[in-house]
């Protein structure tokens, strides 16, 4: 029965790859770009979650378990979880699936996550896990310490987002779209819709292979890791095999759609996605869960656990955010057209070459004017939400009616950076592909 956990996966590494679905990016634009929009997609699987599970678990279909609540290594652990996905430029599920896109960062991000997670959980850092683990007291869920039906929380929170959602679907701009057809992204909120209902579905399949959980990414992460250097095939669950196929399922989805391609991250990125995927697996540990296991999972259930962790997470989010995402790019004087209008290797479309597929490696650029009131930005390599921080920073330094042409290569900026020209009014001039998972946009202030 564990070969439904892969086919589970393999749609779930779909929906998220297409639907750029990452709580990553939602956290940090509370503080970025100082709106719950993305958020709110959040809400939206924890609402389906809360409902679906409670009627679950009303009709004996599951019987879901509580560990007592550890406030201190929740508390640090979801911290340390939030510091780590920022400088590993994502989530446990989002750096699975951004994988699965060809980001060389983020399979060391979760080679590295893997390798702390299955140390903290029965390795070398095992003593460093029970030490604050074993701090708990006696809660479980919110519901159980009121008296409650889950019911009473899971309803009113459905209805919360619902309107919520109504609210922002009313007034979001409407960015320009390069894809067409099925090619074309999914809406945040409908990947959110359907990470939600396949979270619910997730609980009897596993339950069926004799894994009494949901959906889950530190755990099953870690034991693939202890499976590969120990070949003890009974860490092969259900789990694992979910994991595998959110990697399967997201390079199906970026290959068929030309979003696939090797990406060298350069020597500070690097580094930073080692330690992030290092720091995720620890604080994961400590938490009890990541961004899937207490953001999606927990906070379903309505346990302390699962809200404590998502505030602590938000808190460790911010903090990075404030830290270390700031523009990369040099907006210095530009540098004047050549006389073929264009500064050569501003944008390099002979890539040395790895399997098949050009290989992009950051190098930092400054701002170049290619033609007449158009500047250019070299964003390449740069991982999300760098292109748009640059970008953003880049226009502060142009006039009325000059315009600025981004090259990115970054999947997940194909919405970010014409949302960001939607909600500010300006026009999209040009947006087109440029090989497999290269964009070239021209925006107009």
């Amino acid at each position: 029965m564990i070969i439904t956990g892969i086919a589970l996966g393999i749609v779930l590494g779909i929906v998220m790859q297409r639907g750029r679905f990452c709580v990553t990016g939602m956290l940090r634009d509370i503080s970025l770009a100082h709106t719950w929009r993305p958020f709110t997609a959040l809400l939206i699987v924890i609402a389906i979650h809360a409902v679906g599970i409670a009627g679950l678990t009303a009709a004996d279909v599951i019987q879901p378990e509580y560990d007592p609540f550890a406030p201190y290594a929740v508390v640090i652990g979801g911290f340390v979880f939030g510091i780590g996905i920022v400088l590993a430029g994502g989530c446990a599920s989002g750096t699975w699936y951004r994988s699965g896109e060809g980001l060389v960062g983020s399979w060391l991000a979760l080679l590295c996550y893997g390798l702390s997670a299955a140390a903290m959980k029965a390795g070398a850092l095992g003593g460093l896990n029970s030490w604050l683990r074993d701090k708990s007291v006696n809660l479980t869920t919110i519901h159980g310490s009121l008296g409650l039906s889950v019911w009473w929380l899971a309803i009113p929170f459905a209805a919360l987002t619902a309107g919520l959602a109504v609210y922002f679907l009313q007034n979001e701009s409407t960015p320009v779209s390069l894809q067409r057809g099925w090619k074309k992204p999914l809406h945040l909120y409908t990947a959110g819709v359907l990470v939600g209902i396949l979270g619910v579905i997730a609980w009897p399949l596993s339950a069926a292979a004799g894994r009494n959980d949901g959906l889950g990414i530190t755990g099953p992460t870690a034991n693939l890791t202890k499976f590969i250097v120990t070949g003890d095939s009974g860490r092969v669950d259900w789990g694992v095999m979910l994991v595998l196929g959110i990697l399967v399922g997201s390079f199906i989805a970026a290959k068929a759609t030309g979003e696939f391609r090797v990406r060298v991250p350069d020597a500070t990125q690097t580094v930073k996605s080692i330690v992030g995927g290092t720091l995720m697996g620890i604080g994961a540990a400590w938490a009890g869960g990541c961004t899937v296991g207490n953001g999606m999972v927990q906070t379903s259930l309505f346990t302390y656990q699962g809200w404590v962790a998502l505030l602590a997470i938000a808190a460790g989010v911010f903090t990075a955010a404030k830290i270390w995402l700031k523009p990369t790019k040099s907006a210095a004087p530009a540098v004047p057209a050549t006389s073929e209008g264009e500064h050569v290797g501003t944008f390099n479309l002979n890539a040395p070459v790895l399997g098949g597929s050009a290989v992009a490696v950051a190098t930092a650029t400054e701002l170049r004017e290619v033609a007449p009131a158009v500047f250019a930005l070299d964003t390449l390599g740069s991982v999300c939400p760098f292109p748009l921080i640059d970008a953003k920073q880049a226009m502060n330094e142009l006039e009325p009616g000059e315009c600025l042409r981004i090259d990115f290569d970054c999947t997940q900026a194909t919405e970010s950076i014409p949302r960001w020209a939607a909600d500010e009014g300006y026009e999209v001039t040009d947006f087109h592909e440029v090989g497999d998972a290269g964009w070239r946009i021209t925006v107009k202030k």
